[in-house]
């Protein structure tokens, strides 16, 4: 399953690492890929992903995930 979110905030590559770190982390995750230019998150994942834990992540990182 391959869910993408818009994310703000995310200006460089340390942005980029945090958020793929925090979202990497949680259970059932398998890959996240960050697009810098457009501010979003695509997260793989073995079955769909509660979105408030991937908002905690997100916010854990330092940024802010889109509704």
């Amino acid at each position: 399953m391959e869910t993408t979110y818009q994310v703000t905030g995310m200006t460089c590559g340390h942005c980029a690492r945090s958020v793929q770190t925090e979202v990497g982390a949680l259970p059932g995750v398998t890959e996240v890929r960050i697009d810098l230019a457009k501010g979003a998150v695509t997260v793989s994942s073995a079955q769909p992903l509660d979105e408030s834990a991937v908002r905690t992540a997100v916010d854990e990182a330092g940024y802010t995930l889109v509704s």
